[in-house]
């Protein structure tokens, strides 16, 4: 509830600024995603545990990426009323690109952290089609938890600004504690986790250097990717709870939550762009283990030609 307070200010901060981060965010994040899906579906012959995952990432941040147009629409236009299924729709798409994010990159840190901690049983534990299936869970799920979504609007009968005002429903307690505890914490605390016991385990093996360090750049940059962009805006969502019931009543913290919460939101489509990085550092393994193949496999034909 907003009381009598008033956030003129910070809407109109906001058209500018959506606009000045939304606008790179969709080009590069395009651009980038797109040659991405290009490299893992057409060049690549053979599908691996890690392709599959980024495969889904990108498609995750695809989507995420078109909806921002619609987004910026609406932060600057009122919407009609006989909009709001479609709104709705949009809005329900936008979580699902968000946490289906969240959700595959933090299957990412698990898989990577099976394949590093337990090599030898790594073959029993992953497998291109176990992965298959795990990417199809993640999409059932959150395109199933984002049901509520529909009910997030009440008034139905006046022109609106989608992707902003959710109603009391959209801010109950058991549904902003199911999303901070499943949507974010759960999920970070399971990427730290294996993302430092792979680093570790990394920096005690001295076997292929090359490929460590390849390997601890994209732990590195997977857990980069997810900490920044995702942190503060389900810190911004928490404060936001807080002053829908009410807690926080001081109109100029309002103001300043109000603030942070939409740049917060704002910051949290750029994972479209950092998830590149991890793309980058997979691009550099898959060729890094290409050369290493090719270099046996010459070094194999040499010995037998000198043999005979």
């Amino acid at each position: 509830m907003r009381n009598n307070c008033s956030f003129e200010n910070v809407d109109n901060l906001m058209q500018s600024l959506e606009l000045v981060i939304y606008l790179p965010t969709f080009v590069f994040g395009l651009v980038l995603n797109a040659l991405a899906l290009v490299f893992f579906c057409v060049r690549l012959r053979k599908w691996t545990e890690s392709t599959i995952y980024i495969t889904n990432l990108a498609l995750m941040d695809l989507l995420l990426l078109l909806l921002l147009p619609f987004k910026m629409h609406a932060t600057n236009h009122r919407w009609q009323a006989e909009m709001h299924r479609l709104c709705s729709f949009l809005e329900s798409m936008y979580f699902v690109g968000m946490y289906g994010s969240i959700f595959t990159i933090t299957c990412i840190a698990v898989d990577r952290y099976i394949a590093i901690q337990y090599p030898f049983r790594a073959n029993q534990l992953r497998s291109p089609k176990t992965t298959l299936v795990t990417c199809s869970v993640i999409w059932g799920v959150v395109i199933s938890a984002t049901i509520p979504v529909h009910s997030f609007r009440e008034d139905k009968d006046t022109d609106f600004h989608c992707f902003h005002g959710f109603s009391k429903n959209g801010w109950n307690p058991f549904l902003i504690g199911a999303l901070e505890i499943f949507g974010f914490i759960i999920p970070a605390l399971v990427i730290i986790f294996c993302s430092l016991k792979s680093i570790h385990t990394l920096r005690q093996s001295e076997r292929n250097s090359t490929m460590n360090r390849i390997c601890k750049r994209i732990i590195y940059s997977s857990l980069f990717a997810f900490i920044v962009p995702f942190t503060p805006c389900h810190i911004g969502i928490f404060l936001q709870f807080l002053v829908r019931q009410s807690v926080i009543t001081d109109c100029y913290v309002q103001n300043r939550i109000a603030l942070f919460v939409q740049v917060a939101m704002c910051l949290a489509n750029i994972t479209c762009c950092l998830d590149a990085i991890c793309f980058y550092f997979i691009v550099s393994e898959v060729s890094s283990s290409n050369e290493t193949f090719r270099r046996s496999i010459s070094q194999r034909r040499t010995l037998s030609t000198s043999e005979v």
